[in-house]
């Protein structure tokens, strides 16, 4: 079966650094949106957008927990932007792999996942050292590989971690697995992380990490796609 993908609309931003596919299953959490400053436009879209959730709360205690919970996610955003993450998605997929549940229905529930693109700044050295230094020595980290992907070369780790007591996550382990791709312009690395609980799936995910990996591309795909179909003879193709 031909694989189906639907085009965000950052695929067409020009001053984009990277094009690559999230999966299914995956929802983009909007990033910057919830983080714009008291007062700005962007916050006050989002007020409006969130009234008519407040509005459909029950009650004053109700409300307040939801803009409780609110305020922890954007805390956590605001975190995650500090050390370079420009992009964040929540996975929600079916465990069909656990033992069946009654009835003949697959067990196991569902699988909670969350995958960010991360951006850090690096001396300028050739992608290959430095898609080899990400992973040299780093702490903890197993499963360590070293691949050379469309996109150029890349280094691949993972860690099980489990939070600190005075962060205010449970305290469960988190497997996390990484991805570090250079940028060819050598100044850059892009770091994409899949983070879950479902340590006893990592096979699983370090699979769906390695197949979001292959399919990055620091140059415009949609820009390429074009010129061949010109080259061809071709009508534009479709987008959407």
């Amino acid at each position: 079966m031909t694989p189906r993908f639907t085009l965000d609309e950052s695929a067409h931003n020009p001053d984009a650094d990277m094009w690559f596919a999230q999966p299914e299953g995956f929802t983009t959490i909007p990033f910057r949106t919830l983080l714009n400053p008291s007062g700005s436009p962007g916050a006050e879209a989002l007020r409006e957008a969130l009234a008519p959730v407040l509005d459909s709360l029950n009650d004053d205690l109700a409300r307040q927990r939801f803009l409780a919970h609110l305020g922890q996610g954007q805390h956590l955003l605001a975190a995650l932007a500090e050390v370079g993450t420009t992009r964040c998605a929540i996975g929600l997929h079916r465990d069909d792999i656990s033992a069946p549940g009654k009835n003949g229905e697959a067990g196991g529930g569902f699988l909670f996942s969350l995958f960010t693109v991360s951006w850090r700044d690096i001396t300028p050295t050739a992608p290959a050292v430095t898609a080899a230094r990400a992973v040299a020595g780093a702490e903890g980290h197993t499963n360590i590989e070293y691949l050379e992907l469309p996109c150029g070369p890349a280094s691949f780790s993972e860690t099980v971690r489990t939070p600190n007591a005075d962060s205010g996550l449970p305290q469960e382990p988190v497997l996390q697995v990484f991805a570090h791709l250079p940028h060819p312009d050598g100044k850059r690395l892009v770091v994409l992380t899949l983070g879950t609980t479902a340590v006893r799936r990592r096979a699983e995910y370090r699979s769906l990490l390695h197949q979001i990996a292959e399919n990055v591309s620091f140059e415009d795909p949609l820009l390429e796609m074009e010129a061949l179909t010109k080259a061809d003879g071709g009508s534009r193709p479709p987008r959407g």
